[in-house]
């Protein structure tokens, strides 16, 4: 017989706070996750300094789940919402996050403390749906156990905050190292976080240079097994930093099977394989259209595209995502549908899975 979620639940419900208040209680376990026989699932604090306090909390679940008869693997994860609480006794200077200085010299290429992999979701052009795939795949593998970061590294056209539903300002213990915020088990950093909504970003290369390293140097990104950097689109200095800079595991490009689109996109694989970054696949973004009244199914962008590309290229075809009304509304209302039950979520639960099994993140 198959686990049941609602059995899983149930079990979690029994486990009460001093407080009175159940585990179960305030949205506080996110992206449950039962795969054959294998339970996964993140428990989410409202800030740091809490989840530090539930670490006890997170263990007798786990030790409940495993005690069931039917269940395999667990995996919880404990993640907070917010930065630590600075303490009544402390006097922390006021953060000093001002992004977009000039670059500090750097010998050679570097990555932060405490992460394994750090994966570039590239674009040749804007428009293809990166920024969806970016934050829908970071969530499908925080629901897989694994720890996930997610840098938007889109200067001028920052989504992450919006998709991902957060908006709080970072805060800074020091004035100088930057706590990032956590959503749907994914830990996430934007400049969009950092100027007024609505806001033109206007630099020029060296300030964008800075603030790239800045984001990654200064943010406190804890122990990650991969940090996903939502790229712009195109091939300009953002780009070239990070490829030059920074020790990426990996490139994923997303395309829509247009060739407008596929023209751009191997101007972006060029630019990877010039700088030597390893190209690890295509993803076609936007691949077909079902009607959700008739049923039909519809190629909009045309088909095949992608597949036809990577076979040329002689790298994997990734993942093939559908274009959907769903996932427009989920992502403009602040939970990526692959954080959802819905049968949308599928195909980033493949996505994530392939790239675990392969060992990238």
């Amino acid at each position: 017989m198959a686990l049941d979620r609602k059995e899983i639940v149930n079990v979690l419900e029994t486990l009460v706070f001093p407080d009175g208040s159940r585990l179960t209680d305030g949205n506080r376990i996110r992206a449950l996750t039962i795969n054959g026989s294998d339970v996964s699932f993140v428990i989410e604090a409202p800030d740091a300094t809490t989840a530090q306090s539930w670490s006890d909390i997170r263990a007798e679940a786990e030790r409940k789940i495993k005690a069931l008869s039917q269940v395999g693997k667990v995996s919880v994860v404990l993640t907070a919402h917010g930065p630590t609480a600075p303490s009544a006794a402390s006097t922390s200077p006021p953060p000093n996050l001002k992004i977009g200085r000039h670059p500090t010299p750097q010998q050679g290429k570097t990555k932060p403390a405490g992460v394994t992999s750090i994966l570039a979701i590239a674009s040749g052009k804007g428009g293809v749906g990166k920024s969806t795939v970016s934050a829908n795949l970071a969530v499908a593998l925080a629901r897989q156990g694994r720890r996930v970061g997610l840098l938007d590294a889109d200067i001028y056209g920052p989504s992450q905050p919006r998709m991902m539903g957060v908006s709080k300002r970072p805060a800074s213990p020091d004035g100088e190292t930057i706590e990032p915020l956590h959503a749907h088990g994914v830990t996430m950093m934007s400049i969009g976080l950092m100027i007024p909504d609505g806001e033109a970003v206007v630099w020029r290369g060296p300030m964008l240079m800075g603030a790239m390293q800045q984001m990654l140097g200064q943010v406190a990104w804890g122990e990650l097994d991969v940090l996903l950097i939502d790229m712009p689109p195109g091939t300009g200095d953002v780009q070239l930093t990070l490829c030059q800079k920074t020790e990426l595991t990996g490139a994923l490009v997303v395309s829509t099977p247009q060739d407008v689109a596929l023209i751009d996109a191997r101007r972006g694989i060029s630019m990877f394989q010039k700088l030597g970054v390893p190209v690890l696949g295509l993803i076609e973004n936007m691949s077909t259209f079902v009607c959700p009244h008739c049923g039909e199914e519809s190629h909009i962008f045309g088909h095949g595209g992608v597949a036809a590309e990577a076979e040329k290229m002689g790298v994997p075809l990734l993942a093939q995502l559908p274009l959907a009304l769903e996932t427009r509304i989920a992502g403009d209302e602040g939970c990526p549908v692959a954080a959802t039950d819905s049968a949308l979520s599928a195909p980033y639960a493949q996505l994530a899975d392939r790239l675990v099994k392969g060992g990238f993140a």
